[in-house]
């Protein structure tokens, strides 16, 4: 295998959590790398450089990087290695202003990843088809003009597939005019539905609920559980629709999880995923909630996806067949398998022996919740024991004119929604049949010696699900997703 030494990569979405990791994989492991141009969304190019300082470089993640300089040196290495660029995704050529800066990227970039996303399941449309679709498209659009592009790294998600039963494929999902939107078709939607708003004076607020509601309707209509999963799919039509000769490489991580060891041990930006029903559940929010306790929850700690990333990247086998997308899915299913009752689990035993504490310091006791297998069950319970109570508590504050009780049910009826809509999202993930192939992915493995191996590990045989949970990913999301509500 190759290295990254004197070659130059363009880095979209560089503020978010999996971009974060590569960069500093990248500077810790491949110090002699050319150029990192990291593409962010500012005003300007000094707003585009503050956004770096403060929302990347001087994260906790970079702490074992920082240790083998002084701050002066790190710096200066840094910033040696890095360029920002002002720019956007949703835009024709990303949105670079600078014409010089376009013509030096496109002769100089080796490799483009492409992280740019928003991965929240219940998301504005129109942020969500702009970010996750037309990004894409404006992408691969961008890569095609690189003269010396050795690889487009698109990172999707392993649930842009519709197939929820036995073994998905590395493949890109076969599109057809019926079950498949045209991007097109959906932008003209959101347009027109927007110059709607703007001649009825719609308040921001009543358009972003509408927008959100929107989303999950279509992606419903097509088949997709959720906007996320569903805009990425499209975002990669886009890329296998226009790439032309030029090699691409999609990465389709399963549900990202903190770090397992690098560059330490539980290292998770904000609330992913699974995290939001674990935080709830800590607060005593969740009681309830749709799920096979046997059903397989693919899981993968981010050091290992950004080290599947790299090693696809420096492998000497991408340019073998430009007629074809190469696709990793960056899972556990296939090797390792975590069974949904390890979430249940090890969250009670931590929040037992470690309860979260209200504003007023009275503890949170947890009880193990109710599991309901089918969505369809749970909907009906959450009516009976909760929805039909919350609607007498409305009356009655109603009757009584009672500020206190209107107070308590608008704060319960809040909670009821919030439980009600992630439940919704993430059924898809809780009662899943399937598991994800990663033929592909092992077939990298084995091309790597092992000194690559030791450096870019991505194989989950070696993890203990119950003690990773337990030790290192829940009390990472205590750290920098709950305390930093």
């Amino acid at each position: 295998m190759e290295s990254l030494d004197n070659k130059s990569i363009l880095v979209t979405g560089a503020t978010g959590f999996l971009a974060k990791l590569f960069v500093e994989k990248v500077l810790r492991t491949q110090p002699n790398v050319k150029k990192l141009y990291l593409l962010v969304r500012a005003n300007d190019s000094i707003s585009a450089k503050h956004r770096v300082e403060k929302e990347v470089v001087s994260k906790e993640l970079f702490d074992v990087l920082r240790e083998k300089y002084d701050d002066a040196s790190f710096d200066l290495f840094f910033w040696n290695k890095v360029h920002v660029v002002q720019g956007d995704v949703t835009m024709e050529n990303l949105g670079i202003r600078d014409a010089t800066l376009i013509e030096v990227l496109l002769r100089d970039v080796d490799f483009i990843v492409n992280s740019a996303a928003t991965t929240r399941f219940i998301e504005r449309y129109d942020v969500a088809l702009n970010t996750n679709t037309f990004g894409a498209r404006n992408a691969i659009l961008f890569a095609k003009k690189c003269v010396n592009l050795k690889m487009f790294l698109h990172i999707s998600t392993a649930y842009v597939t519709k197939e929820k039963k036995g073994i998905v494929s590395e493949k890109i999902v076969e599109s057809d005019e019926v079950s498949t939107p045209r991007m097109e078709t959906e932008i003209e939607l959101i347009e027109s539905k927007m110059k709607e708003f703007k001649n009825n004076c719609t308040s921001e607020n009543d358009t972003k609920i509408y927008m959100k509601k929107l989303g999950i309707e279509r992606a419903n209509k097509f088949g997709w559980p959720n906007v996320y999963s569903f805009t990425k799919a499209m975002g990669e039509f886009q890329v296998a629709k226009l790439r032309g000769t030029i090699p691409v490489v999609i990465h389709r991580p399963t549900i990202i999880l903190s770090t397992y060891k690098e560059p330490f041990p539980g290292w998770i930006e904000g609330v992913r995923t699974i995290d939001q029903s674990i935080i709830s559940y800590g607060k005593g929010e969740l009681v309830c909630f749709p799920a096979r306790l046997n059903a397989v929850v693919d899981v993968i700690p981010g050091d290992l996806v950004v080290n599947a990333m790299l090693a696809s990247m420096i492998s000497t086998n991408y340019s073998d067949n430009l007629n074809s997308i190469l696709i990793y899915h960056v899972g556990s299913s296939a090797k390792n398998i975590m069974r949904f009752h390890v979430i249940p689990d090890t969250s009670h035993k931590y929040f037992s022996m470690n309860p979260y504490s209200k504003k007023d310091g009275e503890l949170v006791a947890v009880k193990k919740p109710l599991f309901l297998p089918t969505l369809s069950l749970f909907s009906m319970y959450m009516f009976a024991r909760y929805k039909l109570p919350l609607q007498s508590l409305s009356l009655m504050a109603v009757l009584l004119c009672s500020q206190r009780l209107k107070r308590r049910y608008g704060k319960l009826n809040q909670i009821y929604k919030s439980c009600m809509q992630m439940a919704k999202a993430y059924s898809p993930y809780s009662l899943m049949f399937g598991r994800f192939d990663d033929t592909n992915t092992e077939m990298l493995r084995r091309r790597m010696n092992n000194k690559d191996q030791e450096l870019f590990y991505f194989d989950p045989k070696c993890i203990n699900w119950d003690q990773f949970m337990m030790e290192i990913h829940i009390p990472g999301v205590i750290k920098y997703g709950m305390n930093a509500e």
